[in-house]
């Protein structure tokens, strides 16, 4: 029995469906749980009728009520990330939406923004990558994972998470973008300091202590960007950042402001997620030896359904909002005008209605529609190919050449409503 006790009530608006009083996805109680916990949870809520509308604070004399529908079926989260028109993303995907003030300072992430403006960011993005650069980024990848692997076993860490998982994206993304190693140390302390509390509650004192860490640390990664930005202007090279501020589409390149935004964007989230996803991945070998056993026996024909099991078990990010844009019936909700909807992929990733067994883990499993890179639609992830690349190559070359490779205990993992992040798993092999 989930027990999150609700002190908030809604206002429900037409066709509204009030949750179970035992579930409440807006108190932050909710996300300390067990997975078990929050598994059953949103199988419950599945089994409603409309989505469940959850209370974040509650109308007062001065201000108006804050609350959500939760889309938590396949069907409902891909119906609204395939109809952008109706379902915005701006003023922002994450919760809590960006203040307009930091969208002003910081410039809109490609997430953050709706077409014609989300198109031709995307458009610049995409031409960016180049076939050489692909070309060299397949290299990079290999290579990245073969040194990963021969330090883990001149060095036997403990921690997984910070000497394997963390490290490949990281490396990858940087050698992508023309980042010089001699500034990477840096810039992995900043990514850290900006993400560490994203969609985490964090105790009163803390926030009175370090008011704005996270927003400083984005400023100097944006500050260390644009400065590269600057010189691969002057002086371009064969990288991304040289092929984003010289880029020629529809007349247009990427502004400093620009390039930080989406340089935060591809640190943060390829970074994150691609760990995240690798680490879950470990573990859940370790925990199904029978699964373990068909990859190692067959990688070649094994590692992209090993890949896709693993994301849709993992969903390394657990939801994503929209602002309705107009009044609209999403299957039997009414949804008015201005409210919000929360696309929670996880729990769509385990709709009864879409896989068999969804919560065995099963990397035969045929097809495989999980929605761990998004629901489709105009936001689907741009870093998605590379992510299975990333994850393919490292589980290729762990598993080579350290076959007894397994995790040792669970994961310790970040109570957070935004990612399903790990801080830390022991291993050994």
């Amino acid at each position: 029995m989930v027990t999150v006790p609700r002190s908030k009530k809604a206002s429900l608006s037409r066709g509204a469906q009030a949750a179970p009083d035992s579930i409440d996805l807006a108190d932050p109680g909710f996300w300390r749980l067990s997975a078990a916990e929050q598994a059953a949870a949103f199988a419950r809520l599945r089994q409603l009728g409309p989505p469940a509308y959850f209370v974040e604070r509650p109308r007062s004399l001065f201000r108006a009520e804050r609350g959500f529908h939760a889309l938590v079926r396949h069907a409902d989260v891909v119906a609204a990330s395939r109809t952008p028109e109706v379902f915005r993303s701006a003023p922002g995907v994450t919760t809590p939406e960006p203040a307009r003030w930091v969208r002003a300072l910081f410039g809109d992430s490609m997430v953050n923004l709706d077409d014609p403006g989300h198109a031709r960011l995307r458009r610049v993005v995409s031409r960016a990558f180049t076939p050489r650069l692909i070309a060299r980024v397949e290299d990079d990848i290999r290579a990245v994972a073969e040194r990963i692997v021969d330090d883990v076993i001149a060095h036997r860490p403990d921690d997984f998470v910070t000497s394997v998982a963390a490290e490949l994206p990281f490396q990858v993304i940087c050698s992508m973008m023309g980042i010089p190693e001699d500034r990477r140390p840096a810039i992995l302390a900043e990514v850290n300091h900006a993400s560490e509390h994203t969609g985490v509650q964090r105790p009163f004192r803390r926030r009175i202590r370090l008011p704005g860490r996270g927003l400083r640390a984005l400023a100097r990664m944006q500050g260390m960007v644009a400065d590269l930005g600057r010189e691969r202007r002057r002086r371009p090279t064969d990288d991304l950042i040289s092929a984003l501020v010289i880029a020629d589409v529809d007349g247009r390149a990427l502004s400093y402001r620009q390039l930080g935004a989406f340089f935060s964007l591809l640190l943060v989230a390829g970074v994150e997620t691609t760990r995240n996803a690798l680490a879950h991945g470990l573990h859940l070998l370790t925990e199904h030896p029978d699964q373990r056993a068909l990859l190692l026996a067959d990688p070649d024909g094994r590692l992209d359904g090993a890949v896709d099991e693993i994301i849709r078990c993992a969903t390394p990010i657990i939801q994503f909002r929209r602002t309705v844009a107009t009044d609209h019936t999403l299957g039997r909700a009414q949804l008015a005008r201005g409210e919000k909807v929360v696309l929670f992929y996880g729990s769509a990733n385990r709709d009864e209605e879409v896989f068999t067994a969804p919560d065995a883990f099963d990397i035969t499993r045929r097809p495989n529609p999980h929605l761990g890179f998004g629901g489709g639609g105009p936001h689907f992830c741009l870093g998605a190919p590379l992510a299975r690349q990333e994850m393919k190559a490292l589980y290729r070359e762990l598993f080579t050449r350290l076959p007894e490779l397994r995790s040792v205990g669970g994961p310790e993992l970040v109570p957070s409503s935004f990612d399903h992040r790990v801080r830390s798993l022991r291993f050994t092999f």
